[in-house]
């Protein structure tokens, strides 16, 4: 292991410029930073500083000593991922791999000095981290705002903002013309979705977005392993995890636990988790293929899809639906997704709940339903 030469800076500050100042100093000191989540509840924010121990805080009062540990040479981020049960793991991204994803990126999306990023996205997740992080290696113009609001995002981009990361409920919310590009993470994106609009397939551990459009960006390879895994090697990835392990194999690659496959125009498809898949009856079903299906019904405002055992048949499909007003029947939906889809991916069984489960970028939490 290599001597531990700089601090871990957990920053608690609102997004704003005292962020990207806060950013900027403790890079320049040689230090790493550590963004945390203000809408973490205090035991939700005491397990997280424990588990990814930070030697110092920032906040509004002032620098604050810790007992946590330091960072190695090169190490720029400690980003928190998200969605997962049990202690956070810190994603250890260096100054290198930060820098790869800046270039790489803006030259995807053809950012120049005359474009401006906004920054609307909690900054404690990679997505909304990125895009202070490509505006600071690369000089270009840089608004922050203190979370979602639409009003000020088109206020923004009507004064000058024209580059921005969204996910997809907040591309609902907005005028997605008034910008000239919109990088979107998060949950999947809509199939109908502007041309300004990109869609773009990344973790926390490849520092944001690296497949754009199904096309990897430059220096991203994309390889399929058992079953169909997801395979990526490129400059972006992570060092390590926080505690020292890493899940990129001898050979470089990163096994992302995601299924996809190559489309016959040579574009990435991700399919999903590969935890997520349901086999009932000795057929596979893709949960989003079905939550595709069923959220053009006029009566749903969110739907998710989960497999839950089965004597029968291993996994039989469960519908979890938000309703636009009046519920929809059992028999209601699996006539709809019969209109579409094969019989053995009609859910079996349905809920009706009032919201679902989702990280702050909108990933929704299975698990949670499960």
């Amino acid at each position: 292991m290599s001597p531990l030469v700089g601090h871990l800076v957990a920053i608690d500050l609102p997004g704003g410029p005292s962020f990207v100042d806060a950013l900027r100093r403790e890079w320049d000191a040689g230090n790493a930073v550590l963004p945390i989540d203000r809408r973490l509840p205090p035991a939700a924010r005491r397990g997280l500083l424990e588990s990814l121990a930070p030697d110092r805080l920032l906040d509004a009062e002032g620098l604050h000593r810790l007992s946590g540990r330091g960072v190695e040479a090169g190490d720029a981020l400690v980003m928190a991922t998200s969605g997962a049960t049990g202690a956070p793991k810190g994603v250890v991204l260096t100054h290198q791999a930060v820098r790869a994803s800046a270039i790489a990126s803006s030259k995807r999306l053809g950012i120049t000095g005359d474009d401006t990023w906004l920054a609307c996205l909690p900054l404690a997740h990679v997505g909304g981290m990125a895009v202070i992080t490509r505006a600071v290696l690369l000089d270009v113009p840089l608004i922050v705002h203190d979370g979602f609001d639409a009003d000020r995002v088109q206020a923004a981009a009507r004064t000058g903002a024209t580059a921005v990361s969204l996910v997809p409920t907040a591309l609902q919310r907005i005028d997605a013309q008034l910008f000239r590009v919109i990088v979107l993470g998060g949950a999947r994106a809509p199939a109908d979705r502007p041309a300004n609009v990109h869609a773009t397939y990344g973790l926390t551990e490849t520092g944001s977005g690296v497949v754009y459009d199904g096309v990897p960006l430059d220096g991203v390879e994309v390889a399929f392993g058992s079953g169909g895994e997801v395979l990526l090697r490129c400059p972006m990835l992570l060092r390590c995890y926080r505690d020292g392990s890493t899940p990129v194999d001898a050979d470089g690659w990163l096994h992302t636990g995601d299924l996809g496959e190559q489309l016959p125009d040579g574009r990435l498809h991700i399919q999903g988790r590969a935890d997520d898949l349901i086999i009932t009856g000795g057929e596979n079903v893709w949960p989003e293929v079905v939550e595709n299906v069923i959220a053009t019904h006029t009566t749903i405002r969110d739907v998710a899809i989960v497999g839950v055992p089965d004597s029968e048949w291993g996994q039989r499909v469960v519908a979890w639906i938000v309703p636009n007003d009046d519920p929809p029947s059992l028999a209601v939906i699996r006539a709809h997704v019969l209109e579409s889809l094969p019989a053995f991916c009609v859910p079996k069984e349905l809920h009706i709940t009032d919201a679902l489960p989702r990280t702050a970028l909108g990933k929704l939490q299975r698990h949670r339903l499960q």
